[in-house]
């Protein structure tokens, strides 16, 4: 699996959802780039989410801010040596929508 989000499909558009009753869903579902950032979290101590994708590059803030936003994500501590990075950790959601099979 690549890491390069220019090199991995978007096939989230394949996959139908819907909800079994008469509700609609409640939630939108993950891309696949959220998807990805968020399973990495799984196999952190505390379900640390990461800073760097598998390539070393930075993970894209709007992605970050987009899980931190649906509460995917939450914010784990402030970083005094470099304040503008996000450090967030899982949350109960976004461990069973990254663990969802």
């Amino acid at each position: 699996m690549f890491a390069d989000l220019d090199r991995v499909p978007d096939w989230t558009h394949l996959f139908h959802l819907e909800a079994l009753n008469d509700n609609e869903l409640e939630i939108t579902p993950p891309t696949l780039s959220e998807l990805l950032y968020l399973r990495r979290g799984l196999t952190q101590p505390g379900g640390k989410l990461p800073l760097f994708d598998l390539d070393g590059q930075e993970v894209d803030s709007a992605l970050v801010r987009r899980c931190l936003k649906v509460g995917w994500a939450e914010p784990w501590f402030n970083n005094p040596l470099k304040p503008d990075w996000l450090v967030c950790k899982l949350t109960a959601s976004g461990r069973g929508i990254a663990d969802a099979r």
